[in-house]
């Protein structure tokens, strides 16, 4: 079981992307991600990151405020931003322009924290980013919006603090009390080794639940808005690698602000512009479209960041080769 867990870690892509597909095939496999469902499933997702965590990370996160400070300045300057530019740049309608900027102007979603995760990242910098990002989404989001577009949105600020608290917060906190109190236990070290693969197929369930529900929109969305939103989520990865780089941060958190920056919670768009923005539907089909796209693609990054620091280790005898892989 061990060793199939580390084979899911290692090829985690692959089998989100191979769900993905067969659930566009038959949505029914995962309508039941939904609900009290998916927080349950969020909830050992977050859990087996907890898991990982010991005093030393908390230390760490404690002594850099700074670092989350960075991060969350970030998130809400790099992508609403380069949303409305993309949108310009294309000439896309108000409607589709609409979509993107929501998507840009959302928090960073529980599928950062798992990508981070995968790829090595700094799990506590992660979760920390994405609980600040919330929290100050009732403000963000709708100031973003306004100013940018015009719009207004209301958002139900507590009901968001909850959910966070508790899909992400709590069952963090939970693991990490079991991993510094129990490590030196061989049971549990065991159990440990397991959480990986219990992540990725988790995972691979709330993907699979978004493709039951939103697949079909990759049909209707058409190549223009897919290209929009590709563009918007890899240069948000690459400015929020720059964004660590420029201030210093180890390799760990550099990959984790890429992200944090470049994965948005497209899932709170879709809802948002369901809820607030009914008539105008074509809004609603690009968050869906991104909430998929950031969540294959965004695995896909990951997986590439772990391929990078395997690429970094055995050029590091080359200084050449090691100075053109940073």
């Amino acid at each position: 079981m061990i060793q199939l867990s580390r084979l899911l870690a290692r090829f985690t892509a692959l089998f989100i992307i191979l769900l993905a597909a067969i659930t566009f095939y038959q949505p029914e496999l995962f309508t039941w991600v939904k609900g009290d469902a998916q927080i349950v499933v969020l909830s050992l997702i977050m859990l087996s990151m907890g898991m990982t965590l010991g005093k030393q990370d908390y230390k760490i996160l404690a002594q850099r405020p700074f670092d989350i400070f960075i991060g969350t300045v970030a998130q809400y300057t790099v992508m609403p931003f380069l949303a409305i530019f993309i949108a310009n740049s294309f000439d896309l309608s108000p409607a589709l322009t609409l979509g993107l900027v929501l998507v840009g102007s959302c928090p960073g979603g529980v599928a950062s924290n798992i990508m981070t995760f995968l790829c090595k990242g700094d799990v506590a910098f992660s979760v920390g980013m994405t609980t600040v990002s919330t929290i100050l989404a009732p403000v963000m989001t709708p100031l973003l919006l306004n100013y940018l577009l015009g719009q207004h949105v209301e958002m139900n600020g507590w009901a968001m603090f909850t959910f966070m608290l508790q899909v992400t917060v709590l069952p963090v906190v939970v693991g990490s009390v079991l991993n510094m109190t129990l490590h030196r236990k061989t049971w549990f070290r065991n159990i440990r080794e397991l959480m990986p693969g219990v992540a990725v197929i988790n995972f691979a369930f709330i993907v699979g639940g978004v493709v039951a529900l939103y697949g079909d929109y990759f049909l209707q969305s058409g190549v223009i808005i897919l290209l929009c939103i590709a563009f918007h989520n890899l240069i948000g990865y690459g400015l929020g690698y720059l964004a660590g780089k420029v201030f210093g941060m180890s390799l760990a958190k550099k990959k984790t602000i890429s992200i944090e920056v470049g994965v948005q919670n497209a899932g709170l768009a879709t809802g948002l512009s369901m809820k607030f923005f009914p008539a105008v539907p074509e809004s609603a089909v690009v968050c869906a479209v991104a909430c998929v796209w950031h969540s294959v693609a965004g695995t896909v990054y990951a997986n590439f960041l772990l391929w990078l620091d395997k690429f970094r280790k055995k050029t590091a005898e080359s200084p050449a080769a090691a100075e053109l892989a940073k």
